[in-house]
């Protein structure tokens, strides 16, 4: 049962030829977008219909003042700097980047075009802002969780599955974002009872192989951390952890979606929202150098009921009640 209703992308978009950049007000502006999903990807829908909804809310819209490029690059890091390459060249207004995946290909391609990225777990660590206040570049935006949301996964695993004591985290130890989760989990894993234990993300034959035997032991759990890499091996993470009966709880709706057993995270369709209002105040003239990296505002928990049956888990009452989707 849903509570809280996803905008959905209507149609297609119809596109106005761009004038200069130099333009009056009701001249048409361009536009980038770059995600790191595929094209067919209702989640990725989904998100660019949030922004175009912000975008529409402030006076935009793709069929009278503004031209929209939108590109997939399906997580495929040779695509993603290739449409980055290809967005900075048309010299748009400002670029929506999605994820961090995007953000550094954008940022290599051009350092004058507006840059308003969501979804970036740490953008100040990975040099893309000076600071979360005064970002000082072209690039502001949104940043996907403090690492401090990490201690609420492991809070949820062991409410769900109170016997887990061994947890593999699946995290990606190339970014920076990879290492300020797991040393989140770190932290306080023995506070709670549980010797936590990372699994790299970078291949898929890697990570089956160490689920498979971490999985050996008793009272085990898993977590996923948020990478572009756990994006691309979401179906077989969700698979591995039915398989090998592991309660999981992933940073994601969309891994429960495919079939994962809780999400908790912000709610990244408002996060795009968010993200069309600052494009439109850069637009209207404000400098992305000066734009705050914005936290998120909101957050939603996401639980799969046949996934839990399937694993033998009671979920209690009280967490279904405050779940803001429960698919049953």
């Amino acid at each position: 049962m849903r509570r809280r209703e996803f905008i959905t992308l209507l149609g297609g978009a119809t596109f106005l030829p761009f004038t200069a950049r130099a333009q009056q007000p009701d001249q048409v502006r361009r536009i980038g977008v770059l995600m790191n999903l595929a094209a067919n990807d209702p989640q990725g829908q989904a998100r660019v219909a949030g922004f175009l909804q912000g975008l529409k809310q402030a006076g935009w819209t793709d069929d009278a003042n503004a031209r929209i490029d939108i590109r997939w690059a399906a997580g495929n890091a040779d695509e993603i700097r290739r449409h980055a390459t290809e967005l900075a060249a048309l010299a748009p207004d400002v670029i929506l980047a999605h994820g961090s995946a995007t953000v550094g290909p954008l940022l290599q391609a051009t350092r004058t075009v507006p840059i308003v990225f969501v979804y970036v777990p740490d953008p100040v660590g990975a040099g893309y802002v000076d600071s979360l206040s005064r970002p000082g570049g072209n690039a502001t935006g949104f940043i996907a969780f403090e690492y401090g949301i990490s201690v609420k996964w492991l809070e949820l695993l062991k409410q769900i599955a109170p016997a887990v004591t061994r947890v593999a985290v699946i995290r990606d130890p190339a970014i920076t974002a990879g290492i300020g989760q797991f040393g989140a989990l770190q932290a306080v894993a023995p506070s709670v009872g549980v010797v936590i234990s990372p699994v790299n993300v970078r291949d898929a034959g890697e990570i089956e192989r160490a689920l498979a035997a971490f999985a050996q032991d008793s009272n085990t759990g898993l977590i996923v951390t948020a990478s572009a890499l756990a994006v691309g091996h979401r179906d077989m993470i969700v698979s591995l952890a039915a398989r090998h009966k592991l309660p999981a709880v992933y940073y994601e709706r969309f891994f429960v979606s495919s079939g994962g057993l809780i999400s908790y995270g912000p709610d990244t369709v408002d996060q795009f929202h968010r993200a069309g209002r600052y494009a439109d105040r850069i637009l209207k003239g404000e400098k992305a150098a000066d734009l705050p990296v914005q936290a998120p505002t909101k957050y939603e928990l996401v639980i799969n009921l046949k996934t839990a049956k399937a694993l033998g888990i009671n979920i209690p009452n009280t967490l279904i009640g405050r779940a803001d989707q429960v698919i049953e």
